[in-house]
């Protein structure tokens, strides 16, 4: 009995030891989480003016104007049952209507259309409310662009307030720098999938606007913060200029490093500078949202929209020219780029495709086609990516994936060079065997799926067990084991699906799009 009693309190004290441990290692991680965080946080030690409503001019040098402009509109969903939608949009800066041009039977509008209003010299903030439209029959419909609460469950419309002082807004869309508070969809940026109906009909869409005023100078820093914030003079330019010296200019800093919040205690505008040109910040280290970008990254590639607080992924797409033996051009089309940018679009990732809009997306010659191997791809990744310069800026910053005709294989990914993960290929020659219905959408989708699976190896999507293991075939066990998988990085979905998948569909599926890693492809990155 005593033995037992001995065993008891030995079983007992053991456990009370574990759970100690446990707890202080909890605790331990705990802070540590909390110390990150908080040095993630640029607005703790920043400079702070709190702005009142006073009677002054804000900017004598001017009558001031308001410019909204839209510069894309993306359907992410199915619109209409039949056809194409045919979008419109209303804005409402200070409860006056502007209407928008109708796009016809379109899914993807790249025609910017803007609009300017006059505005009060004397009031500091401007009111703007943004409605896409789907011109229909009987009754035209609102399609989604907001983030859904438990509040507001049916809301689609936008609910901005624009600052004259600072040039900066928020409301649904918003500039935060700290993670826990950021608007994932970005600055500027409007996307329906918000409130989770990736997967659901939902008339979900993006846009991407801008909302711009007025400057003397040019420079697009307004006066009151010219005069009042930096000491700078309101009638010079003072594009590009880095008078701080940290690598990127100061209209860059003043655009990513100010944002607005409104004091409920005392009824006051606060500006938050954190970013400021006469104040070095480490922007060759910072990468805010943590997708291998740099913050001087992000200024060479912001003509770009990229977005210093929203992850973006960049990726030069080089082609190869038609064969002198009917051997057809190797190309993705343009609606093979757009299912890859939906897909990405839907998850707040930007999909950047540089297909020569960018300075890259070179046209291979056939010549060096040589039945295309390891050793040759490098060759080409040099040559057409790099233009012999080793140290060419678009490296660790563009991905690079060619298209070509036949490189033994429908796709893998090369070694380009011994610090450099990022270069994949895929082989025409084999991807059109699969069009086995040969229409242009099969194709764009067979040819999207096959680039976002090699893509994907760059994301460093590691499955367990490997993809190899989710077996083509259906007469094969693996086949139907792995359905829920429903992931292009599934050969059972490979040439079907657009898409990575989110873990959702129970056992034996994968989070692929919660585990990718964006800054790997930087190094040496195996397979």
């Amino acid at each position: 009995m005593k033995k037992n009693q001995k065993i008891l309190c030995i079983i007992i004290i053991s456990i009370l030891f574990f759970s100690m441990n446990v707890s202080a290692v909890q605790i331990s991680n705990n802070k540590e989480q909390n110390e990150i965080e908080n040095n993630l946080n640029p607005i703790e030690n920043c400079l702070v003016i709190s702005s009142t409503q006073d009677e002054d001019d804000i900017d004598p040098l001017l009558d001031l104007e308001v410019t909204f402009t839209i510069k894309e509109i993306r359907a992410l969903d199915k619109i209409d049952l039949i056809g194409k939608p045919d979008f419109y949009v209303k804005v409402f800066i200070n409860d006056e209507l502007h209407q928008s041009p109708t796009w016809r039977n379109q899914k993807y509008v790249n025609e910017s259309w803007s609009t300017t209003v006059d505005v009060d010299d004397f009031e500091q903030n401007v009111s703007i409310k943004i409605q896409l439209w789907d011109k229909f029959l009987l009754r035209d419909k609102l399609c989604d662009l907001s983030e859904n609460n438990e509040y507001l469950r049916h809301k689609r419309d936008i609910e901005l307030i624009y600052n004259l002082k600072t040039g900066h807004w928020t409301g649904d869309d918003f500039l935060y720098p700290y993670f826990a508070w950021s608007d994932h969809s970005g600055y500027g940026r409007l996307n329906g999938c918000d409130d989770n109906t990736i997967y659901q009909r939902d008339r979900d869409c993006m846009i991407l606007f801008d909302i711009t005023q007025n400057d003397y100078d040019g420079d697009g820093i307004p006066y009151w913060t010219e005069v009042n914030v930096y000491g700078t003079d309101p009638m010079i330019d003072d594009t590009g200029s880095d008078d701080d010296c940290d690598g990127v200019p100061i209209e860059w800093e003043h655009k990513w490093g100010n944002i607005i919040s409104r004091n409920w205690h005392t009824g006051n505008w606060d500006f938050y500078f954190y970013y400021h040109p006469f104040e070095a910040e480490d922007h060759d280290h910072l990468d805010p949202d943590n997708d291998g970008l740099d913050n001087i990254e992000e200024y060479l590639t912001s003509e770009w929209d990229s977005d210093p607080f929203r992850q973006d992924v960049f990726v030069e797409i080089d082609q190869m020219e038609a064969g002198p033996n009917g051997e057809p051009a190797s190309v993705l089309t343009d609606l093979a780029k757009d299912l890859l940018r939906d897909a990405f679009d839907k998850q707040n990732i930007v999909l950047h495709l540089d297909d020569g809009c960018m300075g890259g997306g070179e046209w291979i010659p056939f010549e060096l086609e040589l039945n295309t191997s390891d050793e040759n791809l490098p060759r080409i990744y040099r040559e057409y990516f790099l233009h012999g310069n080793e140290s060419n800026w678009r490296k660790g910053v563009f991905r690079y994936g060619l298209v070509v005709y036949d490189a033994t294989f429908n796709g893998f990914v090369f070694h380009a060079a011994d610090d450099y993960g990022g270069a994949f290929q895929i082989s025409s020659k084999y991807v059109d065997k699969k069009d086995f219905i040969p229409t242009a959408r099969r194709k764009a989708v067979s040819y999207a799926s096959v680039y976002m699976h090699e893509l994907g190896h760059t994301l460093q999507i590691c499955i367990p067990g490997g993809h190899d293991s989710k077996s083509k075939a259906m007469w094969q066990i693996n086949w139907w084991k792995f359905r829920p998988y429903k992931s292009c990085m599934n050969y059972g979905y490979t040439y079907f699906l657009v898409d990575y998948s989110d873990g959702s569909r129970g056992r034996n599926d994968h989070d692929d799009w919660g585990t990718l890693d964006l800054v790997a492809f930087q190094m040496n990155v195996a397979d």
